[in-house]
């Protein structure tokens, strides 16, 4: 199983962002994901999740209305796109299935 995130880096607040989660090694379609992030000094939290066909998601409430979760079954990839980001949106982004992880991608979010 491999995940390979992309697409952070600096922007200012109020801006915009879309994570791509590459994933390869198993059969993508058929199981629910999710993005995590950790904010140095902080404990890992679950930011959204995404079910296999796409149909349901849910967010953490902090980011409800703001981040929207997606996927695309036909190139195993998982979306994560972020507006109206607040500095303390600034965190390592993980793209996660089961007990497996990506390499994580930074988000800093400041003016």
């Amino acid at each position: 199983v491999q995940l390979v995130e992309s697409g952070g880096g600096l922007v200012q607040p109020g801006g915009s962002l879309r994570l791509s989660c590459a994933a390869s090694g198993f059969t993508f379609s058929t199981y629910g994901l999710n993005w995590y992030r950790q904010a140095p000094g902080k404990e890992r939290e679950r930011v959204a999740g995404i079910s296999s066909g796409g149909s349901y998601t849910n967010y953490v409430d902090s980011v409800k209305g703001r981040f929207t979760i997606s996927r695309d079954n036909d190139k195993s990839t998982l979306y994560l796109q972020m507006n109206s980001l607040k500095p303390e949106d600034t965190a390592v982004y993980y793209c996660n299935y089961a007990g497996y992880w990506g390499q994580g991608t930074q988000v800093t979010v400041s003016s």
